[in-house]
């Protein structure tokens, strides 16, 4: 494999400095330790791992995945040290206080950081991600005993975590969780049932694996309402020892793409031995889950993003060295074939795919950044932001990615198509993330049935503020303003007239087409981002300056206008397949 940069790292810059300041963010007390130096060496910490550790092993990795061998789960050797080096970042608790071992890092730096490394090796990253996510679920919600004992091992990396939600029977409706936890004397629960698709539920890289279930009290009700949530280690402490917990593999799911990172089918307590400790109270698992589950989607998200950016950077590379044909216009058959960027089409889909990379890379970021003046700055409106945007910054990474990809794929021709290159190993990487922390259809339902509407649209109406923010900064480029600003109007009229439809009892024809909605509030979301872009990149590079234009003005000019077709959709309530009989297919 070439080497890759895996982004541009002119674009983290203009994100952290120009976009927004990311710097400024220790003016509030949470992160007032930190300077800029302190963020710069982090991401470039990152960066370096990165690109001289991660990617260099990607292919090995892709290329032999997990083995189950006597019941236990075996990685590939080269990704021992690859998980030391990871651990040695101090990543998994970096944006967490203090006092559990954190670095109050803003989780805007942290995402721009671990970005390199997604873009790296995914698979390879996922187990610090889920580590994160698990240990925070215990640090909120936990009671003394699970902070004191799993937390601390946990957010070093000496422990690993996992969300272990996922039933055979249930898939993705959490209502339908079948695992029982019943109550023993001595305070723990003895657990039974069966879990399938958990990403690094086993593996050889660390002692001990914290799975955070999802179970049903014996006796709870029925439904979302009698979901718990439970500490479930792999081995449980025992005085100073590890004693297995009657958790087994029943088999090894064999993946498409993100290989490094085992997905298994589990069994609780085939043996009765199975002990969980209560997180939390009773039957509230599903509101505490959705605290790991937001987090990982913001994750998956950058997932998206960076394993398009990694596609991309390659796809540029390789027309750049690729000779084939000539101009259009060439008169002489005999003269030499030019490199294929000579070619429009070719430089129509590198354009794309950086004005979806960036995009999404620029949302990622102001979503994060939301997160961070939410909970450490008492900022009501980015509260109500980033829940809105969570969906979107989640779906636009994994759907347009996957066609960012597949224009990688594209633009290598017949090699694209052969394993020999590594722009099929992404192609196949990034369809998990339309998949993973729920598919596009749960979200486009979230969006339209509850985010865009909750509180009588208020997050909707701190988004338009935001919007005439961006307008008002990017005024230079009046006619982008007005149309940024006419979408925005578009998204808000639309959200309304759906809206009453629900609130007039007719719900199917709110939510039939809340995917064309999604689609059409992620493409105004991604040109708010390309105004931003445009109206902050500054003059001192400008070949940066103009290829950042030349990608706000592709999305203005081939994107931004999907959006009428996409309304006409969804006022219609257009029934082709509403109306469909599965029996005619």
């Amino acid at each position: 494999m070439r080497d890759n940069p895996l982004f541009d790292d002119r674009d983290i810059a203009l994100l952290f400095d120009e976009v927004f300041d990311l710097p400024a963010l220790t003016a509030l007390p949470y992160f007032a330790e930190h300077d800029r130096a302190t963020f710069a060496a982090v991401i470039d910490a990152a960066r370096r791992v990165a690109r001289t550790a991660l990617y260099p092993a990607y292919r090995a990795l892709d290329e032999q995945p997990p083995r189950l061998v006597d019941g236990r789960v075996v990685v590939h050797p080269q990704l021992h040290p690859l998980f030391r080096q990871l651990r040695d970042l101090d990543l998994i608790a970096a944006p967490r206080p203090v006092e559990v071992g954190g670095q109050q890092l803003p989780l805007a730096v942290f995402t721009l950081a671990t970005a390199y490394l997604m873009a790296a090796n995914a698979g390879a990253y996922g187990y610090l991600g889920l580590t994160q996510g698990a240990a925070h679920l215990i640090e909120a919600f936990g009671d003394a005993h699970l902070r004191a004992t799993y937390m601390p091992r946990m957010y070093r990396g000496e422990w690993t975590g996992t969300m272990a939600l996922t039933e055979p029977q249930a898939g993705s409706s959490l209502a339908d969780v079948a695992t029982v936890a019943t109550p023993t004397a001595a305070g723990h629960y003895l657990l039974r049932g069966a879990k399938i698709f958990i990403s690094g539920g086993d593996h050889d890289l660390t002692d001990n694996v914290v799975h955070l279930a999802l179970a049903r009290i014996a006796g709870a009700p029925a439904g979302i309402k009698g979901v718990s949530l439970f500490c479930v280690p792999r081995r449980r402490v025992e005085g100073d020892a590890l004693v297995d917990n009657d958790v087994a593999v029943t088999g090894v799911i064999h993946k498409i793409g993100w290989k490094a990172l085992p997905s298994l089918a589990l069994a609780f307590g085939e043996r009765d031995d199975c002990h969980g400790w209560l997180v939390g109270e009773p039957h509230q698992g599903i509101r505490y889950m959705f605290q790991m589950m937001n987090e990982a989607r913001i994750m998956v998200g950058m997932n998206g993003v960076a394993t398009a950016s990694v596609a991309y950077h390659e796809a540029v590379a390789y027309a750049r060295e690729r000779p084939q044909g000539r101009p259009l216009g060439a008169k002489d058959p005999a003269a030499p074939p030019v490199a294929i960027t000579a070619h429009a089409d070719v430089r129509r889909m590198l354009l794309r795919q950086r004005a979806i990379v960036v995009g999404g890379l620029a949302l990622l970021v102001r979503t994060s950044r939301y997160a961070d003046l939410a909970h450490h700055g008492g900022d009501a409106d980015a509260g109500l932001l980033l829940d809105l945007l969570t969906p979107i910054a989640k779906t636009f990474p994994a759907e347009r990615g996957f066609e960012a990809n597949a224009l990688a794929v594209q633009i290598h021709g017949g090699y694209g198509y052969s394993s020999e290159y590594p722009v099929e190993a992404w192609l196949r990487e990034q369809k998990l993330n339309s998949i993973h922390e729920g598919t596009t259809g749960i979200h486009a339902l979230d969006l339209l049935g509850r985010r865009a509407v909750a509180g009588g649209g208020a997050a909707l109406a701190a988004w338009s503020r935001a919007i005439d923010q961006t307008r008002a900064r990017g005024a230079a480029d009046a006619g982008w303003a007005e149309d940024l600003g006419a979408a925005r109007d578009l998204v808000l009229s639309l959200t309304r007239e759906l809206a009453a439809r629900g609130l007039g009892g007719d719900s199917e024809g709110m939510l039939a087409h809340a995917t064309d909605y999604l689609d059409l509030f992620a493409t105004v979301a991604i040109a708010w981002q390309w105004l931003e872009l445009a109206a902050a990149v500054p003059d001192r590079d400008p070949a940066h300056r103009a290829v950042t234009r030349a990608c706000a003005a592709y999305w203005f000019a081939t994107e931004l206008p999907r959006i009428h077709h996409l309304a006409a959709l969804c006022r219609s309530a257009e029934r082709s397949f509403v109306d469909l009989d599965p029996a005619w297919l």
